[in-house]
């Protein structure tokens, strides 16, 4: 080991700038050799790389986007189940909001809760309030105490953010629903709804 390190050492020693381009490759022989052969395996190895390199990334890339999607989908859902129940726990108290109906307040309760999905005039169109006597389950438009109230949201559709298929992909149709019985109002006069 010790002979080795003298011989490279005397082959640095007297080289120059003017030294000639031979001389500073250094000297021949089966390191060389050995050295040339792996560079010319390598060589190869690296055009494979750039091709293999997009067909791992791009499906790859795609089932983040497939995560990230259907995990947002699962949360929007869940924020408007969440935006109905807290309109229903409202709801069955009789409260209104100031200078409100009661279904308005309702409206308002589910818009403040939704996260933002809900705001202005299309977000609260989806919102509808229903009520039903207990018997018969039949419709009813009174909201007085004893009655079932249904809050729902209907029809909010939510585009994919990034669709795999460009064609035929039709958007995610989000319902949600919740319904209580109406407690007895105060004095047993129920608010009004408009």
């Amino acid at each position: 080991m010790a002979q080795v390190t003298r011989n490279v050492s005397k082959w640095y020693q007297g080289m120059t700038a003017k030294t000639p381009a031979a001389a500073v490759r250094g000297p021949r022989g089966a390191a060389c050799k050995r050295a040339a052969a792996w560079r010319r395996r390598t060589t190869g190895r690296r055009g494979a790389a750039l091709v293999e390199l997009p067909l791992i990334l791009i499906p790859l890339v795609a089932l983040w986007a497939a995560i990230i999607d259907f995990s947002f989908g699962i949360f929007l859902r869940a924020t408007l189940q969440h935006a109905v129940r807290e309109g229903v726990r409202y709801a069955v108290t009789s409260r209104t909001e100031p200078n409100l109906g009661h279904d308005a307040s309702i409206r308002q309760v589910v818009q403040r809760n939704a996260m933002g999905f809900l705001n202005g005039t299309e977000g609260a169109s989806r919102i509808h309030i229903r009520y039903f006597t207990p018997g018969t389950l039949t419709e009813t438009q009174d909201n007085s105490g004893g009655n079932i109230v249904e809050v729902s949201v209907e029809g909010y559709t939510w585009s994919w953010m990034a669709p795999l298929l460009r064609s035929n992909v039709s958007p995610l149709t989000i319902t949600a629903r919740a319904s209580d019985r109406m407690e007895a109002s105060p004095g047993g006069i129920p608010p009004p709804r408009w």
